[in-house]
């Protein structure tokens, strides 16, 4: 399995979000200039051909939903690709994103409160 593309990912961040949908919700979420409904039609089928996603049919229309969770991707696609980047080191990406004025001070803080909440 490869890592989904950004609008592959797109989708199935609102698959996560809603669990059960159909092509017409997921466009409906999309930001515009919304796709046409048979891209987003065909994006789900592909994720679905990937192993991404399991449907359910009715008639001749789809309801899809995860066959992966958003932590099972993540672990599996995203935490590799941020250890390449930034030498395994979270500080380091953080660093990153801080110095690049692409994480802000009240996200830092959240972030450091999720981490305390973590350790009690």
């Amino acid at each position: 399995m490869k890592r989904l593309s950004e609008k592959e990912e797109a989708v199935i961040m609102i698959v996560w979000d809603l669990k059960k949908v159909f092509a017409k919700e997921v466009r409906e979420k999309l930001p515009n200039p919304k796709p046409h409904i048979n891209t987003v039609a065909t994006t789900m089928k592909r994720l679905a051909d990937k192993g991404f996603l399991k449907y359910e049919e009715f008639g001749g229309t789809y309801r899809y939903y995860a066959a992966m969770s958003k932590k099972v991707y993540t672990n599996k696609f995203v935490k590799p690709l941020l250890s390449g980047l930034f030498g395994n080191s979270i500080k380091n990406a953080v660093a990153f994103f801080a110095e690049e004025e692409e994480i802000s001070l009240t996200e830092l803080k959240e972030i450091i409160s999720l981490i305390e909440k973590k350790e009690t």
